[in-house]
């Protein structure tokens, strides 16, 4: 496709053979991992320092803006991607507003939420542009749908402006959450009448490439953090565990989700947004792995003001809710029979409760996660009509 022309804009077939993600959609994919890296370490910082609640409060609200906004990306671009120089420019526009939305992130967790909103703002109003164009080159159904995403979208940024009017306290916190409602139903109401043209297998491979993509900066922090441990306090026999341990549970993780291909399961809009809208919880839990790992680093060293089993809980809740969630929205679909049904269920209560093994938690938890790939191996291997591969 040539990019030094402008096309109209037309939704793109469903059917289309052999399409994959472009280089525009995995530069965009690295650039929200900024976002994700300080959301990442806020969280980390504010768990270390004692005051948990706060810390995931302000975690799960900043990752929303972040996954929300790449996963309108994504999905528009699977209908509508001309790759055509104002498309380009229109993304690069978002980019600009992401690296904004995560200088914002440290204030943010502060209550300072003027930097996310700008930077929220300005991918939103890129992505509105894109609706209006997509709008100008449909008719009929399609135009209409196009026309009330842009619409939907202009409304919500006026809320999310309008609410840092709104004094800190109980009443800005419920207003924040009316308006991520009616962020999640703009979607819901503008498909009802035309469904986009977005791409089954497209779609499941830009979702895995963020996956990869999240549980690599959850590799890094916690290497980061190992690495600065053992600088400075020579820490490897209390270090080691948690190292090991972490690792074992981000191989487990990639194993589950890439175990079979979940494509042929996303037919229609009803099953592409329940499992679309439920990678919020994916993205943010396998994320919020690489922080707890990090935390319990600190503690290990007695640089967190928090107990063993509350720095141990950092890494084993967020793992076994991304257990729990990725055999609720996607391995449970390839599955047969109530053993292997169990598996994942079982293994997260399991990994849940690894918090109080004391310093072994991470280590116990990393083994239980490969145990239950291991289980999944076996129990595929006696009935391969599951055509499972975990």
């Amino acid at each position: 496709m040539n990019a030094s022309t402008t096309r109209r804009m037309t939704a793109r077939s469903r059917t289309e053979a052999h399409r994959v993600a472009t280089p525009l959609e995995l530069f965009f994919d690295l650039c929200f991992v900024v976002a994700v890296a300080q959301a990442g370490t806020r969280l980390v910082h504010s768990t270390a320092d004692g005051h948990p609640g706060h810390a995931v409060t302000g975690y799960l609200f900043v990752f929303f803006g972040i996954w929300w906004a790449w996963m309108n990306f994504s999905w528009f671009a699977s209908a509508y991607d001309t790759d055509d120089v104002p498309y380009r420019i229109a993304t690069l526009v978002q980019i600009a507003g992401v690296l904004i939305y995560a200088a914002g992130v440290p204030r943010a967790f502060d209550g300072d939420l003027a930097i996310v909103v700008l930077g929220y703002v300005v991918m939103r109003l890129a992505l509105t542009f894109q609706w209006l164009r997509a709008a100008y080159g449909e008719r009929g159904p399609a135009r209409r749908t196009a026309l009330t995403y842009a619409g939907g979208v202009v409304v919500c940024q006026v809320c999310w402006a309008a609410l840092l009017l709104v004094p800190a306290g109980a009443g800005r916190a419920a207003g924040f959450l009316c308006v991520i409602v009616a962020e999640l139903l703009v979607p819901v109401i503008a498909e009802r009448g035309h469904r986009t043209a977005w791409h089954p297998h497209h779609i499941s491979e830009r979702y895995g490439l963020f996956t990869l993509i999240v549980l690599g900066e959850t590799v890094s922090a916690a290497t980061v953090a190992v690495q600065s441990a053992i600088d400075e306090h020579d820490a490897l026999g209390e270090l080691l565990p948690i190292a090991i341990g972490g690792l074992l549970i981000v191989f487990a993780a990639w194993w589950i989700y890439f175990a079979v291909p979940i494509h042929g399961h996303l037919r229609g809009n009803r099953q592409a947004f329940l499992w679309g809208y439920g990678h919020y919880v994916v993205f943010s839990s396998a994320a919020a792995i690489g922080a707890g790992i990090e935390v319990a680093v600190e503690q290990a060293v007695g640089k967190a003001h928090l107990t063993t089993t509350g720095a141990s809980f950092a890494v084993t809740g967020p793992s076994a809710v991304f257990l729990f969630t990725l055999w609720l929205l996607h391995a449970r679909h390839s599955k047969r029979g109530a053993a292997q049904q169990s598996i994942l269920p079982v293994a997260a209560v399991l990994v849940a409760l690894c918090a109080f093994a004391g310093h072994a938690a991470v280590l116990l938890a990393g083994i239980i996660a490969a145990l239950a790939v291991a289980a999944g191996l076996t129990l595929a291997a006696r009935n391969p009509e599951s055509h499972e591969a975990e």
